[in-house]
């Protein structure tokens, strides 16, 4: 008896939204996840805020003008977009679309209302939602940053709590602890892998 073709098919190519509250340290595990061999496109999210000076256009966030953003989003090629204490945040699709045709992995970083629009649109995605040990472990790292005015600190600290909450609407949550960043990249890693092992693999559509 032949065994079927289809157990010798290779894993489709899985789509990847990390998340969660602004300071946990999202940025820093994707730096280590970089920095290994899994194989992932990560895709840039674009943004019309400013650069900041220890920022690289097209490695931290693609930087774009509101008029750019405003184009992309009329012709509808935004995978998701928000507001966030008034700057645009968006997902390119087509750098999505090229991955995906490439059969390669993607990964996003987005925050949790960008999560939860591309959850509406793929919800066949892995979403991994990255927790911080604590608020008052958030406020510390948040003002270690010097990029945000005591009101927009605690702006993000609310905000922060109202996500926490929101945990229960990923597939994954990583503890993100202090000093432990090298274990949340290997357990997002261990996601990975784990979700390349699933029984019957996820199909990864973008409209």
């Amino acid at each position: 008896m032949q065994p079927h073709r289809s157990l010798f098919r290779p894993v489709p190519p899985l789509f990847f939204v990390l998340s969660g509250p602004s300071g946990v340290g999202k940025d820093v595990v994707l730096t280590l996840l970089k920095s290994g061999d899994t194989g992932i496109r990560f895709i840039t999210t674009m943004t019309t805020r400013p650069r900041r000076p220890m920022e690289n256009d097209g490695i931290d966030y693609r930087f774009v003008s509101p008029e750019t953003f405003a184009d992309l989003l009329k012709k509808n090629e935004l995978l998701e977009h928000a507001n966030v204490y008034g700057h645009w945040y968006g997902v390119p699709k087509q750098a999505v679309r090229d991955a995906l045709k490439a059969g390669k992995d993607a990964m996003v970083k987005v925050d949790v209302q960008g999560a939860a629009s591309i959850k509406k649109i793929i919800p066949a995605a892995v979403f991994i939602f990255l927790m911080p040990p604590s608020l008052a472990e958030l406020g510390k790292r948040l003002r270690q940053r010097y990029t945000e005015t005591p009101p927009e600190l605690e702006a993000r600290l609310k905000a922060a709590a109202e996500e926490i909450q929101r945990r229960t609407e990923f597939d994954y949550v990583v503890m993100n602890n202090s000093g432990g960043i090298k274990q949340a990249a290997a357990d997002i890693r261990a996601i990975i892998t784990a979700e390349k092992c699933r029984v019957t693999p996820r199909q990864i559509q973008l409209p």
